[in-house]
């Protein structure tokens, strides 16, 4: 059974195999990558079948005769038909590839991000990989190119691209890669390839008092739209194409239908972005107010004279960046009036699942890691809001307010104490008492009449809930009465019974 290894003084691969009885070595000029081991292996499989068969012609293999290796055929690998078999591509030129892959998958994805991935193609995956055999690009060609965008300057030419920019160029190279390793049989060299890391979302929202500064000095025609950005958290694109027919007044309901991404008209982000957001009555007078300024205009509710959206860098350009400066406030991307909005939610104490559906969001899990660092007031760090839930949730009447000795915690006790259920007595232990137990034979000799049965103890009615008590000063426990002589008890049960009206 023949084999391909590797010749360590070059790094290239050669066949190892028997025919005739000769161990015989034939070499290549291929390096050892898995897609090279791959050909030589499908040319080695050929040749053993053939040797199986007895149809296997050295020389017309290897264009000379059966010999055992020598320094020569090291530095002339076999030029013959195995070269031409093993020269010959398998796989496609990487943008040949890479154009295919992008017509077969264009179709399920939304205008917008058709755009981004035929940009990354064009400007960045085919320029540096598109010459190389798809099959042949090893996993130090991927590092390489993704160093070489790291070297890439933005169009301002400050800055390099960030890491969230690079992770994307390399995503749809990744997807590339491993669709044409499944065609064409070899090992992707993305492998164990890891994303760039990111910094966290750039979240800035705004104060109530910067929102209410911003509303009061923004030009009159951008209050209404001001308004609904900061109050119902719709995204840029959402904001831009909204339609008349998507407000229903009646039930003050936005109905979230349709986006503009880059000046058309396209899909909304995700699946949970078709939403209804409730309209608050700010947001109410704010469109109405709109619909009588746009409504016989254009059919968007927010439009320029010429009835057509709103452009997104115009609006930062002409109005958003001027009013910040004016304000002397950071400059902020208008995205942030959207975790501002967020933030006012979760501070007035809404249901996060309900901000969650505002939002478009599918779960809370964003909802939290983004925004809950900006509302502190929402939990206390000093233990007295767990003080408060139980001291409302576990007690009888009014709650007095104390404060813990040499601390500033505050906790909640009530105004008054409710009686503590009974003890039960152990079972199977006896307890000592005050009083000696008294023989019923020996009481029955000291008065004419049998002793009475104290009358059971009436059950104190107790709480559903148990009750937080107020704080008690230790007290040494009270010292116990003397021991009471049998003449001592006589005398008292006589006297009891004396007390007794007759019947």
């Amino acid at each position: 059974m023949g084999s391909i290894r590797t010749l360590a003084s070059k790094g290239t691969l050669f066949m190892d195999f028997r025919f005739g009885g000769q161990r015989l070595r034939e070499y290549s000029v291929l390096q050892d990558t898995p897609a090279n081991r791959k050909r030589l292996q499908r040319v080695l499989d050929r040749i053993e079948a053939e040797i199986t068969n007895g149809t296997f012609d050295y020389l017309k293999t290897f264009g000379k005769s059966q010999s055992p290796c020598s320094a020569e055929d090291i530095a002339q690998p076999f030029p013959t038909e195995v070269a031409s078999v093993v020269s010959n591509p398998t796989s496609p030129l990487f943008a040949d590839f890479a154009n295919q892959w992008y017509a077969e998958t264009e179709i399920s994805w939304r205008r917008s991000y058709r755009v981004t991935q035929r940009g990354a193609l064009n400007k960045y995956l085919i320029p540096f990989l598109g010459k190389k055999e798809v099959g042949q690009i090893t996993k130090a060609d991927v590092l390489a190119f993704r160093a070489s965008l790291a070297k890439v300057t933005t169009r301002k030419g400050q800055n390099t691209l960030s890491n969230r920019r690079i992770n994307a160029v390399m995503k749809p190279l990744r997807q590339i890669l491993n669709e044409a390793a499944d065609r064409f049989e070899f090992t992707t060299g993305f492998r164990n390839i890891k994303p760039l890391k990111m910094k966290r979302s750039d979240v800035q929202p705004f104060s109530l008092d910067e929102v209410q500064l911003i509303l009061n000095t923004v030009r009159s025609d951008y209050v209404h739209y001001l308004v609904v950005r900061f109050l119902t958290g719709m995204r840029t694109g959402e904001v831009h194409g909204l339609k008349w027919k998507y407000v229903d007044f009646e039930r003050k309901l936005i109905l979230v239908r349709e986006s503009i991404v880059l000046s058309e008209e396209d899909d909304l982000k995700t699946d949970g972005s078709l939403r209804d957001i409730q309209m608050n009555q700010m947001v109410y007078v704010a469109l109405k107010a709109q619909y009588e300024l746009t409504a016989n205009l254009s059919e968007y509710v927010f439009c320029n004279s010429t009835g057509h959206p709103i452009n997104n860098q115009n609006f930062i350009n002409r109005v958003w960046a001027p009013l910040l400066r004016n304000l002397n406030l950071q400059h902020r991307r208008p995205y942030q009036m959207r975790h501002t909005a967020a933030t006012l939610w979760l501070a007035s104490g809404e249901a996060p699942e309900w901000i969650a559906r505002q939002l478009g969001h599918t779960s809370t899990e964003m909802l939290f890691r983004v925004y809950s660092r900006y509302v502190p007031n929402l939990t206390r760090q000093d233990g007295s809001a767990m003080e408060r839930l139980l001291a409302s949730h576990m007690s009888q009447g009014p709650l007095i307010e104390q404060k813990e000795p040499d601390s500033n915690v505050t906790i909640y006790v009530p105004a008054q104490d409710v009686a503590q259920q009974a003890i039960p007595k152990p079972r199977g232990v006896k307890r000592k008492t005050a009083m000696a137990t008294v023989d019923s034979d020996e009481v029955m000799a000291i008065g004419s009449q049998p002793p009475v049965s104290p009358p059971p103890p009436v059950p104190v009615p107790m709480p559903t809930l148990i009750a937080i008590p107020a704080p008690i000063a230790t007290q040494p426990p009270p010292a116990s009465p003397p021991p009471l002589s049998w003449q001592d008890i006589a005398e008292s049960w006589q006297r009891a019974q004396a007390s007794k009206p007759l019947n």
